[in-house]
């Protein structure tokens, strides 16, 4: 016997657990920097009026030293109270215009990341809402919320603090080193004796930062991925008692994130205090210098003073280079993950999509006629389908006979008949639902509408058709009238006679504010039976053509289960409808009924027909109709 592993779940140690966050590519990407100054030209004003500032304000730095020079040069030897009054006003007038040229530089580059961040959220929430779901399959939720905030995040503190700050650095250092060479080559040249440290201080520093940076990231995603699975999940945690498991596994992933910080605290903790003693060597070079040089007259005091200021002003943007280039680093790293999610294909484009399993240079030629409404016909033609193919869609060989889950299934519903799946768990009933709503694509055979192969519809066009009740029932929060008219703007009168036609409409007056009543989160602030009623209204208040129902009334009771297969009658009329049913006496009436059995259609006809023929069917209805009669006599 194999022995059972205690957990499992990956340890942090794991090799299993890999993230892409931990891929930080290229620190500086032309191609990807191009696509992320696409984001930027809605607000070139925003970009043009930031550069104009930061221009201004690197050349007003110079106007400092320039009035100290004249003020100890001039002014103070003469004795010219005047000029030393004109040169403090003009240097507080100069003060302040940097004042006011860095607030207005700071507030346009935080509102450009600002709407940058905005509209790129936009953009990717509207993808992902499009991409297929097996895409969701191979991506966890934690994973998928953290492109959505960090990694958009990283992409507005390029633009408030890097692309555009890094253009003032470096014009302010290109300034200040002009001028510095100009007024005493000599004094710069003794100034600019402490660069080799600097260089190689900085750049111990940015290797430092990206494996710290990798490292925060990998540990966000973690947390990100496991926050979103025991949340959701919490009532299988309280139900076991993991409580105290789960919080001593999150303290593990909140400490290791700690730890990660704390060594990127350290790293800027040790950069910073090192460049500042190289800043205060190459003031004490250029006093040392200065003085000799002073004490030969071959430059003046002034000028010393000037330099020093201009020292400072020198190195302290050089500094916040090292900065930016992190900044722009770990920009670089986000907007890769950002445009890979975004360039992956979406659903209904007539195209293979990348990794939904697919056979690759398979295509579909788009049909434009659209489907009519007035009656749908659906065909399984010779349908596989299997979960784990996606090496097909990259074009790997299959290295074993993949794992099928339908095997050649063919049937056809028609306009007015009622077509029945029945089988064990696990025997394909669902797959076939989600193979007509696309949410996958069959890797043989196909699915037609009306003819129309769906692959060459339009989604909106296909799941336009379809009026889907499932067995585990989504709501989202809001009121419940919204929840019913989701799938088209539908009045308020519309919204209530659907409501009505289901039943549903007697249990809404009961809450308070009817239809206005405000659902939690899932709709938990309703019961099991009550979600499913509105579930059942939202699936027909569109009046689809084609009804898909996963055992529809599992979760009310008889009363209102009589209710519903009385609507039910009527709303067949003259449509298509496929039930899936782990209940066999809620399709009895059926036109026809497939009997699945390992992804195979092992028996199909009426309910008579498969009752006379003694084979699965018979033993699945004599199998229920035993539970039914035993409950009963319990």
């Amino acid at each position: 016997m194999l022995p059972i592993p205690h957990s499992r779940f990956p340890t942090l140690s794991s090799p299993d657990v890999i993230h892409e966050e931990e891929a930080l590519g290229k620190a500086y990407d032309a191609r990807l920097m191009r696509r992320l100054l696409r984001y930027a030209r809605p607000y070139r004003e925003l970009v043009l009026g930031s550069l104009v500032l930061l221009i201004a304000d690197g050349a007003l730095q110079l106007v400092g030293p320039v009035l100290t020079q004249r003020v100890i040069d001039v002014a103070i030897p003469r004795r010219d109270l005047r000029l030393v009054m004109t040169s403090a006003a003009l240097f507080a007038a100069t003060l302040g215009f940097q004042f006011l040229f860095t607030y207005g530089e700071t507030m346009l580059t935080s509102l450009l990341g600002q709407r940058v961040m905005r509209d790129l959220r936009v953009e990717i929430f509207d993808h992902l809402q499009r991409l297929s779901v097996s895409f969701f399959d191979r991506n966890p939720v934690g994973r998928l919320v953290t492109r959505v905030t960090s990694d958009v995040e990283a992409l507005n503190e390029l633009f408030t603090a890097g692309v555009v700050a890094g253009i003032g650095d470096l014009f302010t250092l290109l300034a200040i080193s002009v001028a510095m060479l100009v007024v005493d080559w000599r004094l710069a040249l003794a100034a600019f004796a402490v660069m080799p440290g600097v260089v190689i201080a900085s750049n111990v520093f940015r290797v430092r930062v990206r494996e710290t940076y990798r490292a925060i990231r990998t540990r966000l995603a973690r947390i990100n991925a496991f926050l979103q699975e025991r949340i959701s999940g919490v009532r299988v945690v309280q139900l076991f008692s993991r409580e105290r498991s789960e919080a001593q596994r999150f303290d593990r992933l909140n400490r290791d994130h700690l730890d990660a910080h704390l060594r990127s605290v350290t790293v800027y903790a040790l950069y910073f205090p090192v460049i500042e003693v190289l800043t205060t060597i190459a003031v004490a070079s250029l006093i040392v210098a200065g003085s000799s040089r002073v004490r030969a007259a071959s430059i003046t005091v002034g000028t010393v003073a000037a330099f020093l200021q201009l020292v400072r002003r020198f190195y302290q943007p050089l500094q916040d280079l090292s900065d930016k280039y992190n900044t722009m680093q770990q920009a670089m790293a986000s907007s890769e993950r950002v445009f890979r999610l975004l360039d992956t294909e979406k659903t209904g484009d007539g195209k293979r999509e990348t990794g939904d399993g697919i056979a690759p240079g398979r295509s579909v030629s788009r049909l434009p006629s659209p489907v009519s409404r007035a009656g749908v016909t659906v065909e399984f033609d010779d349908v596989w389908f299997a979960y784990d193919l996606a090496h097909l869609a990259k074009g790997d060989a299959s290295p074993v006979e993949p794992e099928w889950v339908l095997r050649g299934v063919s049937f056809a519903a028609r306009p007015g008949e009622t077509l029945a799946l029945v089988g064990h768990t696990g025997a394909g009933k669902t797959t076939i639902v989600s193979l007509l709503l696309r949410f996958y694509d069959p890797q043989r055979g196909r699915i037609l509408v009306n003819g129309i192969d769906i692959r060459a519809m339009e989604l909106d066009e296909l799941r336009g058709l379809i009026g889907y009740v499932q067995q585990d029932i989504f709501l989202f929060a809001g009121d419940i009238a919204s929840n019913i008219r989701l799938s088209s703007p539908l009045g308020d009168g519309d919204v209530i006679r659907a409501a009505e036609r289901v039943g549903a409409d007697r249990v809404i007056r009961r809450l308070p504010g009817a239809y206005a009543y405000e659902l939690g989160e899932r709709g938990a602030s309703v019961s099991v039976g009550e979600r499913q009623l509105l579930s059942f209204a939202r699936a027909i208040a569109a009046d689809p053509a084609l009804l898909v129902l996963d055992e529809a009334t599992s979760a009310v009771d008889s009363e209102i289960e009589a209710a519903i297969q009385q609507a039910l009658e009527i709303l067949m009329r003259g449509r298509t409808t496929i039930a899936i049913a782990h209940r066999l006496s809620t399709i009895v009436g059926a036109t026809e009924i497939l009997v699945l059995h390992h992804g195979e259609v092992r028996e199909r006809g009426t309910h008579r027909e498969l009752l006379a023929r003694g084979g699965l069917y018979q033993r699945l209805y004599r199998l229920q109709q035993g539970e039914v009669a035993a409950a009963a006599q319990a």
